[in-house]
Protein backbone atom coordinates (compact mmCIF):
# COMPACT_ATOMS: atom_id res chain seq x y z
CA UNK A 1 0.00 0.00 0.00
CA UNK A 2 2.81 2.11 -0.07
CA UNK A 3 2.56 5.34 -2.13
CA UNK A 4 -1.37 5.98 -1.01
CA UNK A 5 -2.15 9.09 0.43
CA UNK A 6 -4.07 9.58 4.00
CA UNK A 7 -5.86 12.25 5.41
CA UNK A 8 -5.23 12.83 9.06
CA UNK A 9 -8.41 14.94 10.49
CA UNK A 10 -7.78 15.19 14.43
CA UNK A 11 -7.57 18.26 16.67
CA UNK A 12 -5.11 17.27 19.04
CA UNK A 13 -1.10 17.86 16.76
CA UNK A 14 -0.09 15.11 19.24
CA UNK A 15 -2.15 12.31 18.03
CA UNK A 16 -1.46 13.33 14.64
CA UNK A 17 2.39 13.60 14.83
CA UNK A 18 2.18 9.86 16.34
CA UNK A 19 0.11 8.93 13.77
CA UNK A 20 2.33 10.73 11.28
CA UNK A 21 5.29 9.12 12.25
CA UNK A 22 4.03 5.90 12.25
CA UNK A 23 2.11 5.51 9.30
CA UNK A 24 5.15 7.33 7.22
CA UNK A 25 7.32 4.55 8.16
CA UNK A 26 4.55 2.26 6.63
CA UNK A 27 4.85 4.36 3.48
CA UNK A 28 1.93 6.09 3.18
CA UNK A 29 2.33 9.82 2.04
CA UNK A 30 0.51 12.37 5.23
CA UNK A 31 -2.09 14.87 5.02
CA UNK A 32 -3.22 17.10 7.92
CA UNK A 33 -6.54 18.55 9.34
CA UNK A 34 -6.89 20.01 12.92
CA UNK A 35 -11.01 20.91 11.92
CA UNK A 36 -13.64 19.80 9.88
CA UNK A 37 -13.18 22.92 7.26
CA UNK A 38 -9.53 22.58 6.83
CA UNK A 39 -10.62 19.02 6.04
CA UNK A 40 -13.20 19.61 3.42
CA UNK A 41 -10.24 22.21 1.73
CA UNK A 42 -7.24 19.41 2.37
CA UNK A 43 -10.12 17.11 0.69
CA UNK A 44 -11.14 18.85 -2.01
CA UNK A 45 -7.42 19.97 -2.22
CA UNK A 46 -5.36 16.77 -2.86
CA UNK A 47 -8.41 13.97 -3.44
CA UNK A 48 -6.27 11.15 -0.59
CA UNK A 49 -6.63 7.71 -1.05
CA UNK A 50 -7.69 7.22 2.75
CA UNK A 51 -9.11 9.05 5.69
CA UNK A 52 -8.75 9.06 9.39
CA UNK A 53 -11.28 11.31 11.07
CA UNK A 54 -12.14 12.09 14.74
CA UNK A 55 -15.26 12.75 15.67
CA UNK A 56 -14.18 15.52 18.42
CA UNK A 57 -13.51 18.83 15.86
CA UNK A 58 -13.18 22.34 17.48
CA UNK A 59 -15.95 23.53 14.35
CA UNK A 60 -17.77 20.96 13.73
CA UNK A 61 -18.76 17.48 14.36
CA UNK A 62 -16.83 14.60 12.31
CA UNK A 63 -19.68 12.91 11.58
CA UNK A 64 -20.40 15.84 9.42
CA UNK A 65 -17.34 15.36 7.58
CA UNK A 66 -17.91 11.97 7.33
CA UNK A 67 -21.41 12.39 5.61
CA UNK A 68 -20.51 15.18 3.75
CA UNK A 69 -17.66 12.96 2.13
CA UNK A 70 -19.40 10.08 1.68
CA UNK A 71 -23.30 11.40 0.89
CA UNK A 72 -22.75 15.08 -0.21
CA UNK A 73 -19.98 14.38 -2.28
CA UNK A 74 -20.83 10.96 -3.45
CA UNK A 75 -17.09 9.91 -2.95
CA UNK A 76 -16.15 6.10 -1.96
CA UNK A 77 -12.96 7.18 -0.49
CA UNK A 78 -12.49 4.82 2.52
CA UNK A 79 -13.14 6.42 5.75
CA UNK A 80 -11.76 5.17 9.36
CA UNK A 81 -13.37 6.67 12.47
CA UNK A 82 -10.60 6.74 14.94
CA UNK A 83 -12.39 8.43 18.70
CA UNK A 84 -12.77 8.69 22.00
CA UNK A 85 -16.11 8.53 21.36
CA UNK A 86 -16.76 4.65 21.86
CA UNK A 87 -20.18 4.12 22.90
CA UNK A 88 -22.03 1.08 21.24
CA UNK A 89 -24.01 3.87 19.42
CA UNK A 90 -21.45 6.17 18.77
CA UNK A 91 -19.89 2.93 16.50
CA UNK A 92 -23.18 2.59 14.92
CA UNK A 93 -24.03 6.13 13.99
CA UNK A 94 -20.50 6.39 12.58
CA UNK A 95 -21.40 3.64 10.44
CA UNK A 96 -24.45 5.00 9.83
CA UNK A 97 -22.93 8.02 8.85
CA UNK A 98 -20.53 6.33 5.81
CA UNK A 99 -17.41 5.20 7.65
CA UNK A 100 -16.32 1.49 6.90
CA UNK A 101 -14.72 0.86 10.41
CA UNK A 102 -14.81 2.55 13.56
CA UNK A 103 -11.75 2.30 16.57
CA UNK A 104 -12.14 3.57 19.65
CA UNK A 105 -9.08 5.25 21.65
CA UNK A 106 -6.66 4.49 23.08
CA UNK A 107 -5.78 1.79 20.10
CA UNK A 108 -2.84 -0.63 18.89
CA UNK A 109 -0.84 1.22 16.14
CA UNK A 110 -0.53 -2.04 14.37
CA UNK A 111 -3.76 -2.81 14.56
CA UNK A 112 -4.94 0.51 13.13
CA UNK A 113 -2.68 -0.40 10.38
CA UNK A 114 -3.92 -3.63 9.52
CA UNK A 115 -7.18 -2.07 9.74
CA UNK A 116 -6.23 0.47 7.04
CA UNK A 117 -4.47 -2.09 4.67
CA UNK A 118 -7.49 -4.27 4.66
CA UNK A 119 -10.01 -1.43 3.65
CA UNK A 120 -7.42 -0.25 1.01
CA UNK A 121 -7.22 -3.71 -0.40
CA UNK A 122 -11.11 -4.04 -0.66
CA UNK A 123 -11.42 -0.31 -2.48
CA UNK A 124 -8.12 -0.68 -4.66
CA UNK A 125 -10.10 0.38 -7.42
CA UNK A 126 -10.89 3.30 -5.71
CA UNK A 127 -7.42 4.99 -6.03
CA UNK A 128 -4.56 3.89 -8.29
CA UNK A 129 -2.63 7.44 -7.73
CA UNK A 130 0.36 7.32 -5.78
CA UNK A 131 2.46 9.78 -4.26
CA UNK A 132 6.14 10.05 -2.92
CA UNK A 133 7.46 13.23 -1.09
CA UNK A 134 4.78 15.25 -3.16
CA UNK A 135 5.62 13.70 -6.36
CA UNK A 136 2.19 12.71 -7.74
CA UNK A 137 1.30 10.15 -10.23
CA UNK A 138 -2.29 9.97 -11.33
CA UNK A 139 -2.79 6.99 -13.99
CA UNK A 140 -6.67 6.84 -14.74
CA UNK A 141 -6.18 10.53 -15.77
CA UNK A 142 -2.48 10.24 -17.34
CA UNK A 143 -1.06 13.29 -14.71
CA UNK A 144 1.77 13.81 -12.91
CA UNK A 145 2.29 16.70 -10.62
CA UNK A 146 4.67 17.86 -7.69
CA UNK A 147 2.56 19.21 -5.06
CA UNK A 148 0.39 21.35 -7.15
CA UNK A 149 2.76 22.02 -10.26
CA UNK A 150 1.87 19.50 -13.41
CA UNK A 151 4.59 18.35 -15.07
CA UNK A 152 5.10 18.13 -18.76
CA UNK A 153 5.99 14.60 -19.72
CA UNK A 154 6.14 13.03 -23.19
CA UNK A 155 4.94 9.19 -23.81
CA UNK A 156 8.08 7.62 -22.79
CA UNK A 157 8.94 9.82 -19.43
CA UNK A 158 5.53 9.16 -17.91
CA UNK A 159 5.92 5.33 -18.76
CA UNK A 160 9.24 5.49 -17.25
CA UNK A 161 8.27 7.34 -14.10
CA UNK A 162 4.73 5.44 -13.99
CA UNK A 163 7.12 2.05 -13.64
CA UNK A 164 9.62 3.55 -11.38
CA UNK A 165 6.75 4.74 -8.77
CA UNK A 166 5.25 1.20 -9.19
CA UNK A 167 8.48 -0.13 -7.85
CA UNK A 168 9.86 2.21 -5.34
CA UNK A 169 13.10 1.07 -4.32
CA UNK A 170 13.65 -1.57 -6.14
CA UNK A 171 16.64 -2.11 -8.70
CA UNK A 172 15.79 -1.78 -12.43
CA UNK A 173 18.08 -2.96 -15.32
CA UNK A 174 18.12 -1.23 -18.12
CA UNK A 175 16.96 -4.52 -19.75
CA UNK A 176 14.19 -4.59 -17.91
CA UNK A 177 12.83 -1.18 -18.43
CA UNK A 178 13.91 -1.59 -22.01
CA UNK A 179 11.65 -5.03 -21.98
CA UNK A 180 8.60 -3.35 -19.93
CA UNK A 181 8.31 0.38 -20.96
CA UNK A 182 8.70 -0.09 -25.11
CA UNK A 183 7.08 -2.81 -26.88
CA UNK A 184 8.39 -4.86 -29.95
CA UNK A 185 6.42 -3.14 -32.29
CA UNK A 186 7.98 0.33 -31.66
CA UNK A 187 11.62 1.29 -32.87
CA UNK A 188 14.86 -0.52 -31.55
CA UNK A 189 15.70 1.15 -28.31
CA UNK A 190 18.80 0.75 -26.77
CA UNK A 191 20.63 1.31 -23.59
CA UNK A 192 21.55 5.23 -24.45
CA UNK A 193 17.96 5.71 -25.37
CA UNK A 194 16.77 4.53 -22.19
CA UNK A 195 19.57 6.77 -20.61
CA UNK A 196 18.52 9.94 -22.63
CA UNK A 197 14.44 9.45 -21.39
CA UNK A 198 16.11 9.40 -18.16
CA UNK A 199 18.06 12.43 -18.32
CA UNK A 200 15.36 14.36 -19.77
CA UNK A 201 13.07 13.31 -16.68
CA UNK A 202 15.22 13.74 -13.76
CA UNK A 203 15.69 17.25 -15.01
CA UNK A 204 12.24 17.87 -15.67
CA UNK A 205 11.52 16.99 -11.65
CA UNK A 206 14.40 18.86 -10.98
CA UNK A 207 12.48 21.96 -11.60
CA UNK A 208 10.61 21.30 -8.98
CA UNK A 209 12.72 19.63 -5.77
CA UNK A 210 16.36 19.33 -5.08
CA UNK A 211 15.28 15.22 -3.82
CA UNK A 212 17.16 13.04 -6.06
CA UNK A 213 14.22 10.47 -6.94
CA UNK A 214 16.11 8.41 -9.73
CA UNK A 215 19.28 7.14 -8.47
CA UNK A 216 21.88 5.54 -11.05
CA UNK A 217 24.02 2.53 -9.64
CA UNK A 218 26.50 2.56 -12.39
CA UNK A 219 27.03 -0.85 -14.30
CA UNK A 220 23.62 -2.31 -12.72
CA UNK A 221 20.26 0.32 -13.37
CA UNK A 222 18.57 2.66 -11.82
CA UNK A 223 16.35 3.27 -8.13
CA UNK A 224 13.64 4.90 -7.65
CA UNK A 225 13.71 5.98 -3.91
CA UNK A 226 11.65 7.13 -1.27
CA UNK A 227 13.53 6.38 1.46
CA UNK A 228 16.26 9.51 1.79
Amino acid sequence: MRGKTILIIDSNSENRAVLRFHLTRKGFEILEAADGQTAREMYLKHDPCFVLLETALPDMDGLEVCFWMRYELDSNVPIIIVSSNNSEQDRIEGLKRGADDYIGKPYNLEELSVRIETVLRRTANRCSKLSYKGLTIKPLKGIVKFQDEVLDLTHFEYRLLYLFMTHPDQLLSREQIINTIYKKNEKVINERTVDVHIKNLREKIAKYTDYPFIVTLRGIGYKFTTEG
